[in-house]
């Protein structure tokens, strides 16, 4: 209703506005045009014919005046309808308005009818409520009396019984000639006591259950393993030396000036050492392939007679060429003995290059296809996976193929030439913890029963006696590092430590626990092939004389 009216006075100002602007711009024109009859006449005087145009001029002025105010006429009557006009739809929109309104007044009246209704219904249903929480309210006041009666009983009584145990405690140090606190410290003290003694005690009786079960199936599953397989004694060491039908063949290898001996150690990168050895000269180099590789060369131009620098060069490409095929079927030759399938030939090759490995006098691929062995028969025996524990010995030592190329132990060069040449993971987990404390697979703990029986059997290797009886020093040490220890002996080459304990220091239960501390020791101190037994021994002698 508001807005109607606004409009109209909006418009109605727009047309008032236009037609003052045209009365302005009329009269504004007029007042020109005086100005121009006026110069018209001041110049009427001078010319007849400017006094003629003027007068033309002017009644085309007047007859666009008249023009323009019948345009203005026009407009006003325009404007005049356009008013109508918006006053019939004002009145129009005024009563839709009020129609709306009166709809809208009685659903606005409707609502709050209902409104009303709902509110006297809620009022009815809170003043139930408030009915209830009176009486809930009542009711808990009287439980509230009872329960705080109660607490004041609970409190006398409370008193009664500190009161008693003070009288209590008082007498009983008074008696015991304790105090309360030396009473605590005594019962902590024999708690802590009767405690260790417990653990020890479970501890030693677990510790001898299961030393007994993994005992006895160890013994079943070794006994059988190695009853099976049959090995000759290994005790092969590199051959670093060449022999010579005669010393005048020294000369020739050094050659004049020197130039054949500086040739041979340019083209197969080795030392040539010639010394007062009768017959015979000796190789050095770090390399044992490389050492096999010269050695070869050098016999074959000892055979051949011709010796000169491109002739070393030619004996050595071509023992390249025969060591190469040399370490190719021996590589096959183990994987066929070892019944292992499914290996890439480059992988072959390198296995076949630790047929020029020795590890203390022992050939390496002999004792890898022997590990093999005795991992397949184990596997079998336990009801593991055969093939994953024989692929997984057979391949454990690889990584000593290239151990002087790359840097880290063996078995992680050997891991990651398993994941080079596309190796199973459990068999690549067997080869990297061989030589691990922690396995996470049976296939591992096969593979390094298998390399520990191979490795330890009598004959499989061989080692100076400085070092053995260092290793055995270090062991008794080891041992005698601990108290209650009177003797120990090293026996069984090493495989064994045998304790003598003071009976008056350690009793039973406590001997269990020295001989799995000094295991532990032992396991983070020394490094041993294969593994250590410990016997911790406690006699208790009782001697009289009869006179």
């Amino acid at each position: 209703m508001s807005g109607f009216p606004l409009v109209a006075t909006l418009l109605f100002s727009v047309l008032a506005a236009l037609g003052l602007g045209i009365v302005a711009g009329l009269f504004v024109r007029g007042s020109i045009l005086g100005r121009r009859a006026q110069e018209v006449e001041r110049q009427a005087e001078g010319t007849k014919r400017h006094a003629e145009e003027t007068e033309r001029q002017a009644e085309g002025t007047k007859r666009h005046a008249e023009e323009a105010q019948r345009h203005a006429e026009e407009a006003e009557r325009r404007a005049a309808l356009i008013v109508e006009e918006a006053e019939q739809r004002r009145k129009n929109l005024e009563l839709e308005s009020k129609e709306e309104a009166l709809r809208a007044r009685s659903a606005a009246e409707a609502e709050a009818r209902e409104r009303r209704q709902e509110g006297q219904q809620q009022e009815q249903r809170l003043a139930q409520r408030e009915e209830q929480l009176e009486r809930r309210v009542g009711s808990l006041d009287r439980k509230e009396q009872e329960v705080e009666a109660l607490e004041q009983k609970l409190e006398v009584a409370r008193q009664e019984e500190e009161e008693l145990k003070q009288k209590a405690l008082r007498e009983l140090e008074s008696v015991a000639g304790l105090t309360h606190s030396d009473a605590h410290d005594i019962v902590i003290k024999r708690a802590e006591d009767q405690s260790q003694m417990e653990i020890a005690k479970h501890y030693f009786d677990l510790d001898q259950e299961h030393k007994e079960e993994a005992e006895h199936k160890a013994r079943k599953y070794v006994a059988l393993a190695i009853q099976r397989l049959s090995s000759d004694v290994v005790s092969e060491s590199t051959i670093t030396t060449v022999p010579l039908p005669n010393d005048e063949m020294k000369g020739r290898l050094i050659g004049r000036e020197g130039r054949n001996i500086r040739a041979i150690e340019q083209a197969l990168g080795v030392d040539l050492i010639i010394d007062d050895t009768h017959e015979a000269v000796s190789i050095s180099c770090f390399d044992p392939v490389r050492r096999e590789v010269a050695r070869v060369a050098i016999k074959n131009l000892v055979q051949d007679g011709r010796i000169h620098p491109t002739r070393v060069e030619e004996m050595a490409k071509k023992a390249e060429e025969e060591v190469d095929q040399t370490i190719k079927e021996a590589g096959e030759e183990a994987v066929f003995d070892a019944g292992v399938r499914g290996l890439n030939p480059d992988l072959i090759k390198l296995l076949g290059r630790l047929k020029y490995r020795t590890s203390y006098g022992g050939n390496v691929l002999q004792h890898s296809v022997e590990a093999c062995h005795l991992a397949g028969m184990i596997a079998a025996e336990m009801g593991a996976d055969e093939q994953t524990a024989k692929m997984g010995a057979l391949l454990h030592d690889i990584g000593k193929a290239l151990s002087h190329e790359f840097e880290g132990p063996h078995a992680e060069i050997g891991g990651e030439m398993a994941a080079k040449y596309g190796i199973p993971e459990p068999v690549r987990r067997a080869i990297m913890e061989h030589h691990d404390e922690e396995k996470g697979s049976i296939e591992a703990f096969i593979v390094v029963a298998a390399d520990a029986i191979s490795s330890a059997r009598p004959g499989a290797r061989k080692d100076t006696l400085e070092r053995y009886v260092q290793r055995l020093q270090a062991l008794e040490e080891v041992a005698r590092s601990f108290d209650g220890v009177e003797k120990c002996f090293a026996i069984q080459a090493g495989r064994e430590v045998r304790i003598m304990v003071k009976p008056d220091e350690i009793d039973d239960v406590s001997a269990s626990k020295l001989a799995h501390d000094i295991t532990q020791k032992i396991q983070e101190s020394l490094v041993f092939p294969g593994q250590i037994k410990v016997v911790v021994i406690r006699e208790t002698r009782a001697v009289e004389f009869a006179r």
